[in-house]
C-alpha cells in the first residue's frame, strides 16, 4: 500500500460513525439564552453574533422549534442568563464574562427585582414570548451564570420530569449551548442538537460558528437542521 492509500484509508476510518436519535416520550427540548442581547439587531452583542444569527437563520430557526414544541407536546426547558447586581462583585473573570460584564449583558437588578426587565437585553426576544409564557409546555429555569448549566437547576428539573433525551439549541453555539451539551452529556442525557438553531460569534481569526458546529457533530448523538427536525415530527 503506498502513501496515498494509506492516506486515503486513514480518512475513511476516521469517519464519524452514526449514533442515531429517537425521540419518544423521555425526550424535550432545551434552549438556551433566546434573549434580546443576542438576537435582535439592538442587542449589545449583536455586532459579535449577528453575523452566524442571519447566515443560520436562528431566530426564525428558534421560533420554528418552539412552535413544534407546542404542536407536539413536546416539553421546552429554557436556561437563561442573567447578571444581578451583585455579580459585578466578582473577583476575577474569564475574557468573555469580563466583556458580559462591561457591555451590561443580560443585567437585571436582583433575583426579585423585575423593574426595568420588560423589553431589557436579558428579556426574551418578542418572537417567543407567547411561547414562553405557555407554562404547560415551558419551563424557564434558574440562570446559568457563566456558560454551562452546572450553576442552575437545568439538570435537577429535567430529572423530575424523567426526561433521558435534550434536543439542544439556542444561543450562543460555542459558548452556552456547547457547555449545555457537554454537561448533559457527562450526566447521562442523550443530547442532540439542532446546529442551524444556534449562533456564535464571528470575530477577526475567531470563527465560534465554526467550532461550535464541529464540535456538536463530534460530541452529539445527532446534529439535526431545523428543517429536517420538523420534517421528522411531522411525518
Amino acid at each position: 500500500m503506498n502513501t496515498t492509500e494509506q492516506a486515503q484509508q486513514g480518512k475513511a476510518e476516521a469517519q464519524l460513525p452514526v449514533t442515531g436519535f429517537e425521540i419518544d416520550a423521555t425526550t424535550a427540548m432545551v434552549i438556551t439564552d433566546p434573549q434580546n442581547d443576542f438576537l435582535s439587531e439592538n442587542g449589545v452583542a449583536w455586532a459579535a453574533v449577528g453575523e452566524s444569527v442571519v447566515e443560520n437563520n436562528t431566530i426564525e430557526n428558534l421560533k420554528t422549534l418552539f412552535m413544534l414544541g407546542a404542536k407536539k407536546n413536546i416539553h421546552i426547558f429554557v436556561s437563561p442568563h442573567y447578571y444581578y447586581e451583585h455579580d459585578h462583585k466578582w473577583k476575577f473573570e474569564g475574557a468573555l464574562e469580563k466583556l458580559m460584564h462591561a457591555i451590561t449583558m443580560f443585567d437585571r437588578g436582583d433575583q426579585l427585582n423585575t423593574k426595568g426587565f420588560e423589553g431589557s437585553g436579558a428579556d426574551w426576544l418578542p418572537e417567543y414570548k407567547e411561547y414562553i409564557s405557555n407554562k404547560d409546555n415551558v419551563t424557564v429555569v434558574g440562570p446559568h451564570k457563566v456558560f454551562g448549566p452546572e450553576t442552575n437547576d437545568l439538570v435537577l428539573q429535567l430529572r423530575k420530569q424523567k426526561i433521558d433525551k435534550v434536543i439542544l439549541a439556542g444561543m450562543s453555539g460555542n459558548l452556552c449551548v456547547e457547555s449545555h451539551m457537554r454537561e448533559l452529556l457527562e450526566t447521562g442525557f442523550e443530547v442532540a442538537v439542532v446546529g442551524d438553531a444556534t449562533a456564535s460569534a464571528k470575530l477577526p481569526n475567531l470563527n465560534g460558528d465554526q467550532a461550535a458546529q464541529t464540535n456538536f457533530m463530534m460530541m452529539a448523538s445527532h446534529v439535526y437542521t431545523t428543517a429536517k427536525l420538523k420534517e421528522l415530527l411531522n411525518s
